[in-house]
Order: C-alpha cells, then sequence, then structure tokens
C-alpha cells in the first residue's frame, strides 16, 4: 500500500546577512529534494547586522527568485512558531566543517527539546563553498574587495553601497 502524497515543506531559516552563493547552492539543492523550501530570514538575531530585514528579505528574494518552489519570508521570533504557521516539523541547516557541527548540534537540540517533533536535516556545503561565510564576505567587502565570485551581483551591489557610505578614510588610503 502506498502512501497519500503530501506536500513537504522545510524552512531554511537564517540571517542571510548577507545571502551567498553558498546559500543560493544549499537552496537550489534542497529544492530538489522538496516541494517547497522556504528560506526565512531572522528578524532577531543575536548577530549585529549590516542589512535591515527588508533588505535581507529583498536580497534574498532577487538571488532566490528564479528557482521553482522556493519562497522567502521575514520571521519574527522563535523558529518553533514558524514551523507551526507554516505547518511543518522540518528544518534545513548547512553544515561546512565540523566546526559549524557542535553549534547546529545544540540548536537541533533545543528546538526538538521545544517540540519533539521536529527534525532537522543537514545538508554537507559544496565543497566551493565550504570556505564562504556571510562575514567573511561582509568582511571583503568592508575592506574593499571583490566579491563577485561570492555573492549575486545585486548583493555585491547592495555591499558596495553599504560600505562606500560613510568608509573610513584611512582604509581607501594608499
Amino acid at each position: 500500500m502506498t502512501k497519500p502524497h503530501t506536500e513537504r515543506r522545510i524552512i531554511y531559516p537564517g540571517t542571510f546577512d548577507p545571502i551567498t552563493n553558498g546559500h543560493e547552492d544549499l537552496v537550489r539543492r534542497a529544492a530538489a529534494l522538496f516541494d517547497e523550501v522556504v528560506v526565512a530570514v531572522a528578524a532577531q538575531t543575536a548577530k549585529t547586522t549590516i542589512f535591515p530585514l527588508a533588505e535581507r528579505v529583498a536580497l534574498a528574494k532577487a538571488t532566490l527568485g528564479g528557482i521553482p518552489g522556493v519562497r522567502v519570508r521575514p520571521f519574527p521570533g522563535l523558529l518553533i512558531h514558524l514551523l507551526q504557521e507554516e505547518k511543518t516539523h522540518l528544518i534545513l541547516r548547512g553544515l561546512r566543517a565540523i566546526s559549524d557541527f557542535e553549534h547546529e548540534f545544540q540548536l537541533a537540540s533545543i528546538n526538538r527539546r521545544m517540540n519533539a517533533q521536529i527534525e532537522t536535516l543537514f545538508l554537507m556545503t559544496s565543497d566551493q563553498y565550504t570556505f564562504l561565510s556571510s562575514s567573511l564576505v561582509r568582511e571583503i567587502s568592508r575592506l574593499g574587495g571583490d566579491v563577485d565570485a561570492f555573492v549575486q551581483p545585486s548583493v555585491a551591489a547592495a555591499l558596495k553601497q553599504h560600505f562606500c557610505v560613510g568608509m573610513d578614510p584611512e582604509l581607501t588610503e594608499k
């Protein structure tokens, strides 16, 4: 007897500050495995973000807009509340290296403790993106480096705009 098909939706949460080609690769791969991937851009975070929430959402939509089955949305509050709202129990997380695992394991454990139905699925980052992080992209851009190989053009332009405005003159002197 076959089980009736039910829509498989997974939530990919993060700050996406900024969204990188590594994030995009993970979303593309997840979209091949699930009916819908919801990229959930966190409103509240312990991290200091350079882009406001609306801009992070807009950049994610610009980057991921052409991928079928992908939806980008902001979310406030706890991830477990978003999962309830989206009627799913699946969380997607990417792992670049073993150093990511401890933190991700802790998050997965606390989410499961709050709701035993929650499952966190981990996808390994593609080899060409194992070194890539949003914080490295921000730092390269802040120091005037070229980030075109790491992010989509709209993201690179937003970073350039952000860091050119009010740039420390000492960083630009030769």
